[in-house]
Formats: C-alpha cells, sequence, structure tokens
C-alpha cells in the first residue's frame, strides 16, 4: 500500500493534508481540487486528464454518478468497435499486428483509464467512515482491505474508484466461489480475500481433481497456495498431510481461514515460504502466475509473473524437493504463448533443462466468457487458450 500524505487547499482558503491511501501502489497526487455535485462532468474530466485530483465534498452518490460519466468520456478499450468514442483525442493508435502488440496496447489503455479515473478522491474519518451525505456504511469492507487491526490513525483519503473495488471484493469474500470437488466438505465454497486471486476459473481446480495421484501418496506440497483451494482439493481426496506455502500474508490468512471453515485444516499446514518449505515430498503442486508480465500494482501478482520468476523457480527447485519417485503438478494456461510473451517451445525447454521430464499431461479448455467475446481486444488468443496440468518427474 502506498501511504504518504495529501496536500490541498480547504474552503477557507487555509492548506489541509490527510493521509493517502492506495492499495495500487499510486503515489501521492501533487495537485489536488474541491469538487461537488456543482462541478460540470467536463469539468472534472478535463482536470483529471491534466494530473488534477478531485477530492469530492458534496453528495456520495453524484461522486459514483460522475464517475460513470467519466467514464463514458473515456475511449474504449482497443477492440471495442467504438473506437473513436467521446473523449478520445488525437490520433488513435495504430492497429495492432499480432498478439503481442495487441496485449500491450490493451494494458495501456486500462492503465490510462485506471490513472484518469483514480483522480475522483473520497475523504475517510479514521474509523473508516465517508464524512459525506448518503455515502454507505464502508467500514468492513476496508477492515478486511487494509489491514487486521481494521482502523487507521488519522483520517485519510483514497480514490472512489478503489473504495468500488474494496466493495465488490468484500461481497464476493462473503458469498464465496462454490468448488464442485469440495462438496460435502463444509460450505464448498472458498471465500478470497482481497488481492487474493478468487478460484473463478474452476478448470484448474478440475484438473486438480482429476489427476491420477501417484500411488500410495500420503504427503503433499502446495507452493503458492493463495486462497488455499488446490491443498483443499487434495485433502478431499484423502491425502493426509499437505503443507501450502505462500509469501504473500494476506494470502496466507486467506487460506487458513478457508481450510478451517472447511474443517481441513487438521490436514493442511499453512506456512510462509517462497515457494517450497524444507524438506521432500512425493506430490508437489503449483499454479504459478500465467503470464510473464510486469504488474501495474501489488495485487496483480496473482496474475503477472515477472519474468516468470515464480515458474522458473519452481521447475529449478523441484526435482530436489521430490521424494524418489514422486511428481510435480504444474498447472498452466498456455495463453502467453498465444499472445506471444513466451516461446512455444519455452516451457519445455525449462522442464528439461531443470532435469524433468513430462509423465503425463491434462488438458482443460476454459469457461470464462471472455473465451466467446469477440470484442475483447484479446480474443483471439482467449479462444484458442488450453489449460493443462502437466505431470513431471526427475528425468
Amino acid at each position: 500500500m502506498c501511504a504518504a500524505s495529501l496536500h490541498w487547499t480547504g474552503p477557507d482558503g487555509q492548506p489541509a493534508h490527510a493521509l493517502w491511501r492506495s492499495e495500487a501502489g499510486v503515489p501521492a497526487h501533487q495537485k489536488v481540487v474541491l469538487a461537488d455535485d456543482t462541478m460540470p462532468a467536463n469539468t472534472a474530466y478535463k482536470l483529471a486528464c491534466e494530473g488534477t485530483a478531485l477530492l469530492w465534498q458534496g453528495d456520495f452518490q453524484n461522486a459514483r454518478h460522475l464517475l460513470q460519466a467519466l467514464t463514458r468520456r473515456l475511449a474504449p478499450p482497443a477492440g471495442h468497435a467504438a473506437s473513436k468514442g467521446k473523449g478520445s483525442k488525437g490520433k488513435q493508435p495504430p492497429e495492432p499486428v499480432n498478439a503481442g502488440q495487441a496485449f500491450n496496447q490493451h494494458r495501456q489503455n486500462l492503465a490510462h483509464r485506471a490513472r484518469i479515473l483514480g483522480m475522483l478522491l473520497i475523504p475517510f474519518n479514521a474509523d473508516h467512515t465517508i464524512p459525506l451525505r448518503r455515502a454507505p456504511d464502508v467500514k468492513q469492507a476496508c477492515q478486511e482491505a487494509y489491514g487486521a487491526d481494521g482502523t487507521a490513525n488519522e483520517p485519510y483519503v483514497a480514490s472512489l474508484r478503489e473504495l468500488l473495488g474494496l466493495i465488490g471484493a468484500h461481497e464476493w469474500r462473503k458469498k464465496g466461489v462454490a468448488i464442485e470437488a469440495l462438496k460435502g466438505k463444509g460450505s464448498g465454497r472458498i471465500h478470497a480475500h482481497y488481492g487474493v486471486f478468487s478460484p473463478v476459473r474452476g478448470e484448474y481446480v478440475d484438473l486438480v481433481q482429476q489427476a491420477p495421484l501417484p500411488a500410495g501418496v500420503q504427503e503433499a506440497v502446495d507452493v503458492g497456495t493463495g486462497s488455499g483451494v488446490l491443498a483443499a482439493v487434495l485433502a478431499s481426496r484423502g491425502i493426509a498431510r499437505i503443507t501450502a506455502t505462500d509469501q504473500d500474508a494476506r494470502a496466507l490468512a486467506c487460506a487458513k481461514e478457508n481450510l478451517h471453515r472447511l474443517k481441513l485444516d487438521k490436514q493442511v499446514k499453512v506456512i510462509e515460504a517462497d515457494l517450497f518449505p524444507p524438506g521432500q515430498a512425493p506430490l508437489i503442486v503449483c499454479n504459478p502466475p500465467w503470464l510473464p508480465a510486469r504488474p501495474s500494482s501489488p495485487i496483480e501478482y496473482a496474475v503477472y509473473d515477472p519474468d516468470s520468476r515464480m515458474l522458473r523457480g519452481f521447475l529449478a527447485g523441484l526435482k530436489a524437493h521430490l521424494t524418489p519417485g514422486g511428481e510435480g503438478w504444474l498447472i498452466m494456461s498456455d495463453l502467453a504463448e498465444h499472445l506471444g510473451l513466451r516461446g512455444p517451445d519455452t516451457l519445455q525447454g525449462w522442464i528439461k533443462d531443470a532435469g524433468l521430464r513430462v509423465v503425463g499431461k491434462l488438458d482443460a479448455r476454459p469457461r470464462h466468457p471472455k473465451t466467446q467475446d469477440a470484442s475483447d481486444p484479446l480474443h483471439q488468443a482467449r479462444a484458442a487458450e488450453v489449460t493443462s496440468l502437466w505431470r513431471l518427474a526427475a528425468a
């Protein structure tokens, strides 16, 4: 989280300041003006484009309406038919000639939208209440995202867009995601915390449920457990002792909570570790981030793996941590290959270089809606994507 001071001139003309919070790591804005219900959307959009943040003083629901108006004034993401929508100015970027360029252009467009929409700011009291008319109660959502103590030491300011993300994450956390393989285990649902990857893409979970277990396996390791879903699936398959690792504090808390709710915490021990725990195991499972690109914010580390650090680290260390005859299960999508972010033979080359061999491979087609959305700028790559479970053993 980015924590610094935000400064502005108050309505009485005197300097004012507050703590600045940004889970995305956005630095405190240097230019801040007060805004309320009287500010026209066009004026707000012009100021935001010029790099001036708007600290809202009016009705909270009107701030939400203004955010929607700013969204409409932004050019649609690359790939949409209306590529010259209201609010786009100047020369349009050239059409991408390959999937890699489409991916990079798409991320640039998303970053631009996030920057503009992140200019609308909301004040908070130290207890996470919002001192605006018709403001909702967001205390629990903020407590879940901002830390176990649940309180700030002083009033602060955050972007409305980020707040809406916290609220959305809170609702998803309450509802949870039903996991077919966990039926009969408590609620059978995984509740992802803010900043922890939610298992909404069920095909990778299904692969771990379907893959043949090594004969007589009673111990396993889940590397980079995240929400704990794969450790829970392994435990539900009868593996007696599982160690689940992660180095992210939110993921560790999330996994522990889910495993306790599912009544699997006696089988699964959650520990902090960068990749492998000490010792060896007959089954080691890893579902690393699938795209080798640089995250634009801390919470994107669940999706993007810079320079394939986690993937290559898992492969390089797997052989030394497997017991004789053991297997490593690598769950990966080939979306990176379709986007040109990784060569078609690179993964198999890394497997060979690590002294490993492929003893089996299970594939699944993704079922998420974007595979059918032709307006998605990455549609061609998503439509061809396959998620695989690679069964690896020492060569």
